[in-house]
């Protein structure tokens, strides 16, 4: 997309920038109705980088009802799909004529490294919103085969008012992943950033407004667990989507079932298996793959392989490879674009991630790499060895840059412990035996299977897990933008009737 700047060009972009700091609401920046604010911190320094508005059910409320007007009044769900989508990707041109601020907002607010928020978060959000306002006048209703007496119709309608809660470790991604496909589909929706990271989504409604998106149709409630609540139980909120913890979103089904049995979404935790067999080529490419799955995004990723089952035969090799290319994954400044890993979001999370990693040296496990911590909130990139997969470490989502290795003897026993988890959001495994991977593909109870490589897919393929790593539907793809509408059947009498010996 474009060359990375300097530090110090990065540096001088964040002295000079004006944070929003309230609430978005009916295309306005809004305080909280109670005055209330809560502030967020740059967490690689712990410097206050603003004071934000802390939402309340009031102000839930008021952006719920302003949503419900700009649907039922049509002004975007009943606006052609040709014009929804020229409004799309004026906001990604938006997007992208903004991108180094965009970036940089990014990086100090979630400690994100700003390679990966300028080479990976702006331009799959670019991406994945031209897809999505693509699709919006591409996809086809249906009819359905019922003979000559009737004549049977198919159709799309949004689904109405779209409440989206985000997680905080893909601020801008998370946001697009949500926003895309129910624009796209002609909903209108209120979101709720994670309390660590609303900078960007605040930012984002104000370039879509500036594309020409009805105000009304995206608000942005910003503010914690309580607010997400206020959310989850609108009797007004037709459907939630909702990306986080397994423990939270058993929350949002109790909302549902608690209100108007709203639609539910959710995509959940991981603890991923990355399985390596004794026939698995080119190790280096394998190791690199390991790194990348374990460590990426400071391992604050729920699709992270941080669960390495290993057959014995090529397991020296593998790790020999897989400390090498360790190194590669420097920490410090999130602002330097020459590294790779930045800081935990924040003193809690840091302090549960600096948990995990005691108890891996009290339990007396092979320490293969890092295990200590760096000043402030930052953690060495840590791998285990000798872990059973009954044990705390390959059991818990640790949501930092932490792998447990695990040792197998055969691809039985790897698929069994890849199995052995409540969780099914992602897997990969490596193996030059193409029936062997065909195998592991379909037998691995997981929502995303990479063979030969770690990863998600891409905005083609739907992304989502079975088990306690999701319910309800998927991000991505077109099965995400479908979620986002109700279908409906039209059925139309064509038959002759016969009233009193007449044909009517």
């Amino acid at each position: 997309m474009s060359n990375l700047l300097t530090l110090q060009e990065y540096q001088a972009i964040a002295g000079s920038l004006t944070l929003p700091t309230m609430s978005f609401i009916d295309g306005k920046f809004r305080p909280a109705a109670l005055g209330k604010t809560f502030a967020t911190v740059n967490p690689a320094t712990g410097d206050h980088l603003a004071d934000i508005s802390a939402c309340a059910k009031e102000d839930v409320d008021f952006a719920v009802e302003k949503a419900r007007e700009s649907f039922d009044d049509g002004r975007w769900s009943q606006l052609h799909p040709n014009e929804r989508k020229k409004v799309l990707l004026k906001l990604s041109k938006l997007v992208l004529r903004n991108r180094h601020e965009l970036a940089v907002m990014e990086s100090l607010d979630s400690g994100k490294p700003i390679a990966d928020c300028e080479n990976l978060d702006i331009e799959e959000f670019i991406h994945i919103m031209n897809w999505h306002a693509e699709l919006a006048d591409k996809i086809y209703d249906q009819t359905a085969p019922v003979g000559n007496d009737a004549m049977s119709m198919i159709v799309r309608e949004p689904v109405g008012v779209v409440g989206a809660v985000l997680p905080w470790n893909f601020p801008l991604l998370m946001l697009v992943w949500k926003i895309a496909p129910a624009l796209s589909a002609g909903c209108s929706m209120v979101i709720k950033p994670a309390e660590q990271t609303s900078l960007t989504a605040l930012r984002i409604a104000e370039l879509a407004s500036e594309a020409g998106l009805p105000r009304g149709v995206l608000n942005i409630v910003t503010g914690g667990a309580e607010t997400g609540e206020s959310l989850g139980l609108h009797m007004d909120v037709d459907m939630i989507t909702f990306t986080g913890s397994t423990v939270t979103g058993r929350r949002f089904l109790r909302y549902s079932a608690d209100s108007n049995m709203k639609k539910i979404v959710l995509e959940l935790g991981g603890k991923n298996p990355c399985i390596v067999l004794d026939d698995a080529e080119n190790i280096d490419y394998v190791a690199q793959q390991v790194c990348a799955a374990a460590f990426w995004n400071m391992g604050e990723n729920c699709s992270a392989a941080s669960r390495l089952i290993v057959q014995a035969g090529i397991k020296d090799k593998l790790l020999e490879r897989v400390k090498a290319h360790s190194r590669e994954w420097r920490v410090g400044n999130p602002l330097d674009p020459q590294n790779a890993l930045g800081a935990m979001i924040d003193s809690g999370h840091f302090s549960k991630v600096t948990s995990f990693l005691e108890k891996g040296k009290q339990a007396g496990y092979d320490v293969l790499i890092g295990g200590d911590t760096m000043d402030g909130t930052y953690i060495q990139p840590t791998i285990f060895d000798g872990v059973a997969n009954s044990d705390e470490l390959a059991r818990e989502e640790i949501f930092g840059p932490v792998l447990s290795v695990i040792t197998v003897n055969s691809y039985e026993e790897a698929l069994q412990v890849a199995n052995d988890t409540e969780y099914g959001l992602a897997a990969s495994v490596f193996t030059a035996n193409a029936k062997k991977a065909i195998r592991a593909a379909k037998e691995i109870k997981a929502g995303t299977v990479t063979v030969n490589c770690f990863g998600e897919g891409d905005v083609t393929t739907p992304f989502g897990g079975y088990k306690q790593s999701g319910f309800g539907g998927r991000d991505n793809s077109i099965h995400a933008h479908d979620q986002y509408t109700e279908l409906k059947t039209v059925w139309i009498d064509l038959s002759d009737h016969v009233v009193d010996g007449a044909i009517d």
